[in-house]
């Protein structure tokens, strides 16, 4: 039986690691209920590029410096 292949790129690895933090804590407060699961995934995966594309927008990184 052949497994799925995922494989992540560095930032997409980092968007997918807030968004879990993200999906966690919406499930600790009680929101994410029995089969709306996949809804509070997207929207937490949303947020969570929001999030970096935010950063991106307002950080300066060391290599983007002219």
């Amino acid at each position: 039986m052949n497994k799925p292949l995922l494989k992540l790129q560095p930032s997409e690895m980092a968007v997918a690691r807030s968004a879990a933090s993200i999906y966690a804590a919406y499930i600790t407060a009680g929101r994410v209920t029995e089969g709306t699961e996949r809804d509070w995934m997207r929207r937490s995966v949303r947020e969570a590029y929001q999030l970096a594309r935010l950063a991106d927008d307002m950080i300066q990184s060391d290599e983007e410096v002219a």
